[in-house]
């Protein structure tokens, strides 16, 4: 099995970045799991010997349970939840302060350790927002992550990238650095690299729409929903698409879905 399960808690966004799989921005609808909904998934998948819990959106933080659901999810199993940490302000950062106490990891995007270059990808001020906002974490002892996604980088914008992150308070082995995969607004922007079933995590990833092979499978072009790597549309219980994603594993290698190192 599969050790984690995503969620999308939501495809809506206060930014809009060039590379975003699921095209999501401002206008963009919700298309949200509820805490309900959510809570179900993360007792079902301990219940059926899963051991992490991944939550990505849109923008997580645009729901405003968001901080009470994560705690409620870690009381199953550890989480990271993905952020784009533009949004914590003095009042969200009072919401959040209680996850110090849970197994939660804030996992925030910081692609470059130039002002200009990292918002041309993303968003106007995003990257003074974001190196606010995760020394402000860090104090109050949330665990942060850092997600650099790019094309490329070179060895010396690399090395200055990461000395702002440990000046920041994340430590190295806090820092992940993948590629921009094509598909949604990437394959609309011909930003990054082909990939198919084979090269991405085969993680159980539950949506409004259904249920996917991974959290790189629900994506959106042109305002279309990719079913290239839906499961099922069956969500709940969560065995149904558990065992649907076990049929289409079976006679895989292990490691086989890593192929271009994305996690």
């Amino acid at each position: 099995m599969p050790s984690r399960v995503w969620m999308y808690a939501n495809y809506h966004c206060n930014i809009q970045c060039t590379y975003c799989l699921t095209e999501s921005g401002p206008k963009v609808a919700q298309r949200a799991l509820s805490p309900e909904t959510m809570l179900a998934v993360a007792e079902q998948a301990r219940e059926l010997g899963f051991t992490d819990l991944g939550v990505t959106g849109g923008e997580t933080f645009l729901m405003p349970h968001m901080p009470d659901t994560l705690a409620a999810l870690s009381a199953n199993l550890p989480v990271v939840a993905l952020t784009n940490g533009t949004l914590f302000s003095r009042r969200l950062l009072a919401k959040v302060e209680h996850l110090a106490e849970c197994d939660v990891a804030l996992q925030i995007s910081l692609d470059r350790p130039d002002a200009d270059v990292n918002d041309e990808m993303r968003a106007p001020d995003n990257f003074r927002k974001v190196t606010q906002a995760i020394p402000d974490l860090v104090e109050r002892g949330i665990t942060v992550r850092i997600a650099t996604t790019v094309e490329s980088i070179e060895d010396n914008e690399l090395d200055r990238l990461c000395a702002l992150h440990r000046d920041l308070g994340v430590p190295d082995s806090e820092h992940i650095i993948r590629p921009i995969v094509r598909r949604g607004r990437a394959d609309t922007e011909d930003l990054g690299v082909e990939a198919v079933a084979s090269d991405l995590p085969s993680e159980l990833t539950i949506t409004d729409d259904g249920a996917f092979w991974g959290p790189f499978g629900p994506t959106v072009k042109d305002g279309v929903l990719d079913t290239d790597l839906l499961v099922t549309r069956t969500t709940l219980p969560l065995e149904t698409p558990a065992r649907a994603l076990l049929g289409l594993l079976e006679g895989r290698p292990e490691g086989a879905d890593s192929t271009l190192n994305i996690r």
